[in-house]
């Protein structure tokens, strides 16, 4: 790594997983509100969302031709998209419309509805970071990682010169001594990019962090969230639990990808050579869990190709042969359900879940009894998975939004299902006693709040 920062503070910074990355943004011709794209992930059911941005982005510099929205997967042509994507990534650094900085952090700030969500880009270490369950690592996943979800994304890795994150990573500090302090340790001069987001995604600005001084006041405050001691007073736990000073917030299955390609090529390094590989390392960006502007929401899922009559009959036999009960409310309108909803929740009722849904013949509150499952999105998805399993006509897909989610769940053919929010202060403690969240239990914001493609960084020699 070219840079001034001395042997110990690299020693420290290895210690917590932490290398400071040679980013690469467009060059200044380049039109960044084209060139900036909400992650792949979103609006997986909109495609009309991403025919909007192809025609905006047209054949301008742009992430998007570096990425392949999830809306695509099942299409025919996906193969050529990705084979596609390796080459407008070559194309980018060929004729310099990429510029590489000197090894940096960038302090990043995302105008958002909710107020200005602060982040710090930076490299992490892939040999810190395991998604299996029962993981102690000091990287890991907070839900379940979907091993489907991972070939397309391995396969774009694979052959790719360069990482386009969209991966944001939380940490847990109260008292804000990581992140937040860079914002009066850097200046107007600091400015890397500032400009509005297409598609309503609000506004981002980034500042270059590349002094001794302000990356090792982050790197021992990061230290100070990593000491097992302070850990385990913390959160209340013994010495049989690992530090976490790392979650995963968006972008898991991205970071899995990355660790699967770097677990594949090691094998063919020398140990040296394993020490230093860009690819080992992955451009993420942190937040704090604690950020004012950072609002969890719940992921609410919708099933297609279904009969709701079908489903609730398949639901009763499932979660009576798992010793749970199960009841079911119907009602002819939203606001009705939702009344009935506020109402039953306010009662108090112990060891029983709500989950209100729609059909297009039906509002309804199902009651599952004495869940096996902490949360709901749980006991919900543990179903799902079991009726998706043998009914392989039907799809599901995981939707931001109730609006959306009720537009889609009462379409002919569909079902969908609302889950409640998760608070964001249980987050750390939860996974780190408990282990892993049932897939898809919360989002950080709605989908256009998700992080844009922006910054680059290479992954090959």
């Amino acid at each position: 790594m070219k840079t001034n920062l001395d042997t110990n503070m690299i020693k420290s910074m290895r210690a917590i997983g932490v290398e400071i990355p040679e980013i690469m943004l467009p060059n200044k011709q380049v039109d960044l509100k084209k060139w900036a794209v909400v992650a792949c992930d979103q609006y997986t059911s909109q495609p009309s969302y991403w025919r909007s941005v192809e025609e905006y982005v047209s054949d301008s510099p742009s992430t998007l031709h570096m990425i392949l929205p999830e809306v695509y997967l099942e299409d025919e042509d996906s193969g050529r998209r990705i084979k596609n994507i390796s080459k407008a990534m070559r194309k980018y650094i060929d004729e310099n419309i990429l510029v590489q900085l000197p090894p940096s952090m960038i302090y990043v700030e995302r105008t958002l509805s909710t107020g200005i969500r602060r982040g710090l880009m930076a490299a992490l270490d892939l040999e810190k970071y395991d998604y299996h369950e029962g993981a102690q690592t000091l990287i890991r996943a907070t839900e379940g990682t979907v091993l489907d979800r991972l070939p397309p994304r391995i396969e774009i890795r694979k052959n790719a010169v360069l990482e386009v994150p969209h991966i944001m990573v939380l940490i847990d500090d109260p008292d804000k001594t990581v992140i937040e302090p860079v914002s009066k340790e850097v200046s107007e001069t600091d400015k890397l990019y500032d400009f509005e987001l297409m598609m309503n995604g609000g506004r981002i600005a980034g500042y270059q962090v590349r002094s001794q001084a302000a990356i090792g006041r982050i790197v021992d405050a990061l230290t100070q969230l990593a000491d097992p001691r302070a850990f385990r007073e913390k959160y209340n736990v013994g010495e049989d639990k690992g530090v976490m000073l790392f979650a995963m917030g968006d972008g898991n299955h991205s970071f899995a990808a990355a660790k699967a390609c770097w677990d594949n090529l090691k094998a063919y390094l020398n140990e040296e050579e394993k020490k230093n590989h860009p690819a080992r390392f992955a451009l993420v960006e942190l937040v704090n869990v604690h950020d004012d502007s950072l609002i969890f929401e719940p992921i609410h899922r919708v099933l297609f190709q279904v009969d709701a009559g079908h489903v609730l009959k398949a639901m009763k036999e499932y979660y009576v042969s798992k010793d749970q009960g199960f009841d079911c409310e119907s009602f002819s309108s939203e606001e009705q359900m939702k009344e009935r909803y506020e109402a039953l929740k306010e009662s108090g009722q112990n060891n029983i879940h709500l989950i209100p849904c729609m059909s297009p013949d039906a509002w309804r509150i199902l009651k599952i009894t004495d869940p096996k499952s902490n949360l709901e999105a749980g006991t919900l998805q543990a179903f799902l998975d079991y009726y998706l399993e043998n009914n392989k006509e039907v799809s599901i897909d995981y939707i931001h939004g109730e609006d959306v989610t009720a537009d889609l769940g009462t379409k002919e053919g569909n079902m969908g299902f609302l889950l409640p929010i998760m608070d964001k202060n249980d987050l750390f403690k939860t996974v780190i006693v408990d282990g892993v969240l049932p897939r898809k239990t919360f989002s950080m914001g709605e989908a256009h709040e998700k992080r844009y493609y922006l910054e680059c960084r290479k992954i090959v020699k």
